[in-house]
């Protein structure tokens, strides 16, 4: 079903697009409609200082793998009929259009179910249908109380170094499309569904949200630290001054957690017993543990601590994520260039086009468009 499906991609940054690379991932063919008089999706021109790529920017290349480009200028009658050829026999629409401009285009919901009632129409916004704000991923953290919690205590507020918002909106989109094809099967009827990046971020406040919402709390910068749960989040240096990050989430892995650095009294202290004293105590419950932590070689320690089932990790660069094993696995290389899959929930892999330059299937598309009249 998945290989047979067709997918028109009208949508470019990150949020959009990334449901795209998902779709082909899985199979399915996933034309990406560019805007010829502006260079195409506007990542292609997001490069990193004294970063040497082609129009296929790194950026780019993080959501755009197994599809093929085709330029156009929609603001001109023929090229909407071509969009609108594609969307007779496509399955799924997805946009990304700033409120309105999807109708000047005549490429809103409206527009195309009557050319495909089946049609499923996928749409992304800032902050909904009926705002004409534009939703940038850095302003929604700040609006959604993300980086007023993110930082060190005393420090300026911090913006995730992902567009955390954009990448959630996408699974929630993604959610919504495979509901709407659920649905479809037994209406055989197409839906338009939406997400916005405001109500995306809100919703994925998660334990945070109720910390204010249920116990009346109001989140704070706690650096990594977690604000319910200690010592978790917390970074120790060891003997040749590596970071590892604890995760201890209750008192039999604190207790072992002691054994293995010597200090079983820490455990027993009336400050340290349970996990609510930890919290509250946990500026000196860090200073013990530096002390052991400082005994320890990192290898030596960690081989302790994962012996004992005690979650923890050593904090890793991107060069060192990708040589382990699982994130080899989720390597696409195609010629020069390497990328990372964005579903991670399947054994059968399809291989998959590289992300394509600016218009490189144009032809190819207008030709099969032909050969079906």
């Amino acid at each position: 079903m998945i290989s047979k499906l067709k997918v028109i991609e009208l949508a470019s940054v990150l949020a959009g697009p990334s449901v795209g690379q998902f779709f082909a991932e899985l199979g399915a063919e996933v034309i990406k409609i560019e805007n010829i008089n502006t260079g195409g999706d506007v990542t292609r021109s997001w490069k990193g200082a004294g970063e040497q790529t082609d129009d296929r920017s790194a950026y780019f290349c993080s959501v755009n793998w197994g599809k093929k480009s085709l330029a156009l200028d929609l603001s001109k009658k023929e090229d909407q009929a071509i969009v609108h050829k594609l969307v007779e026999r496509a399955d799924i629409v997805i946009a990304s259009y700033k409120p309105g401009d999807d109708k000047k285009l005549a490429v809103d919901y409206d527009t195309l179910s009557k050319i495909n009632p089946a049609l499923i129409y996928g749409q992304i916004t800032g902050y909904g249908s009926d705002n004409s704000r534009v939703g940038y991923d850095a302003v929604l953290q700040a609006e959604a109380g993300f980086m007023y919690m993110n930082g060190e205590e005393g420090g300026p507020s911090l913006k995730m170094p992902v567009a955390l918002i954009d990448v959630l909106a996408g699974h929630q989109l993604k959610e919504a499309l495979l509901l709407a094809m659920l649905e479809k099967t037994v209406t055989n009827k197409g839906k338009h569904v939406e997400v916005s990046l405001i109500q995306t971020a809100v919703s994925s406040l998660a334990n945070q949200a109720t910390n204010w919402l249920v116990a009346g709390q109001m989140p704070k910068k706690h650096g990594s630290a977690h604000p319910n749960i200690a010592p978790y989040g917390d970074v120790f240096f060891t003997k040749d001054k590596t970071e590892i990050l604890l995760a201890v989430g209750n008192d039999r892995q604190f207790e072992d957690l002691c054994k293995i650095l010597n200090r079983e009294s820490l455990a027993k202290d009336s400050l340290f017993n349970t996990n609510q004293k930890r919290v509250e105590n946990r500026e000196q419950l860090n200073i013990q543990l530096q002390k052991e932590f400082n005994l320890f070689y990192c290898d030596e320690l960690l081989n302790k601590i994962n012996h004992a089932k005690i979650p923890a990790g050593v904090i890793q660069n991107l060069k060192q994520v990708f040589e382990m094993p699982e994130a080899k696995d989720l390597l696409i290389s195609s010629d020069e260039l390497r990328g990372v899959r964005t579903f991670v929930g399947t054994t059968g892999r399809t291989p998959l086009l590289a992300p394509p330059h600016l218009g490189e299937h144009t032809i190819e598309i207008l030709n099969a468009i032909d050969n079906h009249q």
